[in-house]
């Protein structure tokens, strides 16, 4: 295996900091005085794109990721809506309301795939129809934004990556936080050698509200007769009207993926994208429905625990990931990355790096310095505080989601890969969807993740 990432030696990966410092912010440091120095960095990134061309695009499921997905995208020079699907009326008014009377709206996502004037699609519809548009609308020679996760179910996972690899377009995931400048930072980190080898990794997603926990509002006109209740179930168990499983699906497992299909996955992504990782090979999940007992079928609150193999990339290690729904604190998130010199706390906008060691482990003087003190104290040790540095985005930056469909938009125009293609997708959404069939099958599952396949 190849540790020669996570061998650099303290003093080397101290000049690491100070040039990436150099480029990352223009002002340099600012040092807090006090026991505890906190190094403070800014993250920024260059304008690196222009509208050499106008893309056009189309939004497939008007809900409100979708409306936030075409709100980002629109901000991308160079990009043009014309079409919006939805299966009900109201999003579909609301769309040319938002977006101008001349926009062209249907109820059948065909009709979008059918115009030649549409380059890219964004699908954001619930997750049992992220497969089967993705692969139609590949096959139309679209490029296409799918939302995370990429399938509804392990199994559908081969489909979107053949589709992809035939038609040679873009095809790009919706977990929009992985083109942030932290994860950004977080990989140069790890791969200098930051934290040493890594051995464990933790992540957490806290909520303690309706909305947070999926109690989205229903419509007053919600009926058979504004939603195509039909063409919504086609694919699934057929079932007489609900408007709870149409406007609050995630909450129902014929449409959605539960808080790990929703919230895992993201930390999945930014996990992989930082290590290089291609996933786990071992998911065991517990958790229950603790709160929100309003009918829905999957649980508030869900703890993962995850085995990855050794790898080229990585050593073996461990991670666990929780949902909470019902946090009293609330608004929480973060993943935790700890290693044998130290650890990262990584989030969209910023990385914490606390290392462990104090002085170079190989300097004779503080070493023999070292040894007196602890004479001196009869032997007894000390505690030590960690070295802290904090990367935080500078004022102005425009956020991962622009950054997200910047790649995309780069990818649609000059045929670049994307770093989250269908191949990552499914490796980031197979772990998320594993830990659904543990929790319910009660038992642990085996996943090959070079392979991409349940064992």
């Amino acid at each position: 295996m190849k540790q020669s990432k996570n061998t650099t030696s303290r003093r080397a990966f101290v000049k690491k900091i100070a040039a990436s410092a150099a480029v990352l912010t223009t002002a340099g440091p600012a040092i807090l005085t006090g026991k505890n120095e906190i190094q403070q960095f800014g993250l920024s990134r260059s304008p690196r794109f222009s509208a050499n061309d106008q893309i056009q695009i189309a939004l497939i499921g008007a809900g409100g990721m979708g409306v936030e997905d075409t709100k980002t995208a629109l901000l991308v020079p160079g990009v043009q809506l014309v079409a919006v699907c939805d299966l009900y009326s109201g999003r579909l008014d609301d769309a040319k309301g938002r977006w101008g009377k001349d926009l062209f709206t249907t109820k059948d996502y065909r009709e979008i795939l059918g115009r030649s004037d549409i380059d890219a699609v964004i699908v954001a519809t619930p997750d049992h129809w992220h497969m089967p548009i993705s692969v139609e609308a590949l096959n139309k020679g679209k490029g296409v934004y799918c939302e995370k996760p990429m399938v509804h179910n392990v199994s559908e996972g081969p489909a979107v990556v053949q589709a992809q690899q035939k038609s040679g377009k873009t095809f790009q995931v919706g977990s929009q936080g992985l083109s942030s400048l932290g994860n950004e930072k977080a990989k140069e980190l790890y791969e200098s050698g930051a934290i040493g080898q890594l051995i464990y990794a933790e992540g957490f997603w806290a909520r303690n509200s309706p909305v947070g926990a999926w109690q989205y509002a229903i419509p007053k006109d919600a009926s058979a007769e504004t939603v195509d209740w039909d063409r919504y179930i086609s694919n699934t168990n057929k079932r007489t009207f609900d408007p709870l499983r149409f406007f609050r699906w995630r909450n129902y497992r014929d449409y959605g993926t539960g808080v790990s299909g929703d919230l895992f996955v993201h930390l999945f992504s930014s996990l992989h994208f930082i290590t290089s990782s291609m996933g786990p090979n071992k998911v065991m999940a517990t958790g229950g429905l603790r709160y929100w007992k309003d009918g829905r079928e999957v649980p508030d609150v869900l703890l993962g625990m995850f085995d990855y193999p050794e790898a080229k990339a990585h050593p073996a290690f461990n991670l666990s990931l929780r949902v909470n729904f019902v946090d009293g604190t609330s608004g929480s998130t973060y993943l935790r990355m700890v290693g044998s010199e130290g650890a990262m706390d990584v989030t969209w906008d910023d990385v914490f790096l606390r290392k462990n060691l104090t002085s170079d482990p190989m300097d004779a003087f503080m070493a023999e310095k070292g040894n007196e003190f602890d004479k001196a104290l009869g032997e007894r040790k000390r505690m030590l505080p960690p070295n802290e540095a904090h990367y935080k985005v500078e004022e102005g930056y425009k956020g991962a989601h622009f950054d997200h469909f910047t790649h995309f938009m780069s990818g649609i125009r000059s045929g670049s890969p994307v770093v989250e293609d269908a191949v990552f997708g499914y490796r980031a959404a197979a772990p998320a969807l594993l830990c659904n069939d543990s929790y319910f099958e009660e038992k642990t599952v085996r996943w090959d993740p070079v392979g991409m396949k349940r064992m």
